[in-house]
């Protein structure tokens, strides 16, 4: 059974989701909605990530686990890239900046959202159901990430486009 590379991608993409949300956070402080939401979601998908390990023993599959860091994770690149911008006065305005990283998240959020439906679909036709009780409650948390990317999108756009 295949079902082991799928735990693997579905772990893979949640880790990458918490990854950004964490970014996504720390360049956007000042906003205390983004601020506070991002770190809230980071970290469930982060637990999303422990919730497979136990399954993923089952399947032979590895996991890459990251430890949580509460303070933010920073993309070295990224903060070179906005610092640098910003020292030469070409700084995209901040509402353009979140409309940006919130589109990078719902992807994010789509994709890990996908392999949560295969990952599903798989464990339904091994009768495997513990696992499919993990990932009935898991999806169901990434499917809140999209839902707030998608609100944050409808609510930041027209400023940001139209400014």
């Amino acid at each position: 059974m295949k079902i082991g590379l799928a735990i693997e991608q579905t772990a893979k993409a949640e880790q990458d989701l918490a990854e950004r949300l964490w970014a996504a956070g720390e360049r956007h402080k000042a906003d205390h909605d983004v601020l506070h939401l991002t770190k809230t979601l980071a970290k469930l998908s982060e637990e999303h990530v422990e919730k497979l390990a136990p399954h993923a023993e089952r399947y032979d599959a590895s996991i890459e686990r990251q430890v949580s860091k509460d303070a933010g994770r920073s993309r070295p690149l990224a903060a070179t890239i906005e610092k640098g911008a910003e020292l030469t006065g070409r700084r995209p305005e901040p509402a353009l900046l979140l409309l940006r990283d919130l589109r990078d998240l719902h992807l994010r959020a789509a994709e890990a959202s996908i392999d949560w439906v295969a990952l599903g679909q798989g464990a339904q036709a091994a009768k495997d159901s513990d696992l499919l009780e993990t990932v009935g409650a898991c999806h169901a948390e990434t499917l809140r990430t999209l839902k707030w990317t998608t609100y944050r999108i409808k609510t930041a756009a027209p400023q940001a486009l139209t400014s």
